[in-house]
């Protein structure tokens, strides 16, 4: 009895026991990690320079900065009247794909008409944040960060 009086005194005292951490073996991963955010960082803040350049250099259109990081211009508006598109609908719309010196790389013919359900399909990033701002019947220029134009 003694000894089960004793172990249990004994296994309470090193079961609150301190924990020590434990540390990351792989401290070149974290290197790696922090560069790549840095390297991140400065590209980011070099396409949004470009990005503005482009956009005073077509003097033709008034570009508005979204919360993304994007920039649109109207070519051709809608009435304020006229609803956005909500979770679901289906939308259909020609694009052309542009560089920011305004040379083609992808032309409507060749990329077609799309049919897309609003926030229910994979599509870019860049063309899914295009249509939450869209409304029926506008052609809006966009200026897009290459993180929204890449990956679904």
């Amino acid at each position: 009895m003694k000894n089960k009086g004793l172990f249990i005194l004994l296994f309470c005292f090193i079961s609150c026991a301190q924990v020590e951490p434990r540390y990351p073996l792989n401290k070149e991963k974290t290197i790696f990690l922090n560069g790549s955010a840095e390297r991140n960082k400065k590209r980011i803040l070099m396409e949004e320079r470009l990005l503005q350049q482009s956009a005073t250099r077509d003097s033709l259109l008034q570009f508005q900065r979204s919360d993304s990081g994007y920039l649109y211009a109207y070519k051709k508006s809608a009435s304020s009247d006229d609803k956005l598109p909500s979770k679901g609908e289906v939308v259909r719309f020609q694009y052309q794909i542009e560089d920011l010196e305004q040379n083609m790389i992808y032309d409507q013919k060749s990329l077609g008409t799309v049919e897309y359900a609003v926030d229910q399909e994979d599509l870019l990033p860049a063309l899914r944040e295009a249509h939450r701002i869209m409304k029926a019947d506008e052609v809006v220029v966009f200026l897009f960060p290459s993180y929204l134009c890449y990956g679904y």
